[in-house]
């Protein structure tokens, strides 16, 4: 996420958010199809969400959100979705 330190992140965690899913079959995407949302919420609920889905089948999920620059963009992919998970353990 760049050399942005933690203390400079101003992430609103509270922002309104959704967790999509990607149609899969043999546990990969089918990219041709649109992804669907499966929950909705503020961003903190969003990533608990993601992140309590078993790890095997996470790069099947993204988050919508409203961009926050630097840190967050307007579609999140499952590594930056683990990434911000990790940020919110320092905040």
């Amino acid at each position: 996420m760049g050399d942005v330190s933690v203390a400079d992140s101003k992430v609103n965690f509270g922002a309104l958010a959704a967790l999509h899913k990607w149609p899969s079959l043999a546990n990969q995407r089918r990219p041709q199809r649109a992804s669907y949302q499966v929950s909705e919420g503020t961003l903190d609920e969003c990533i608990s969400a993601f992140m309590g889905k078993p790890a095997a089948t996470r790069h099947l999920y993204e988050i919508h959100t409203t961009a926050q620059p630097p840190l967050v963009t307007d579609i999140l992919s499952p590594e930056h979705v683990t990434e911000l998970s990790r940020l919110r353990e320092f905040l």
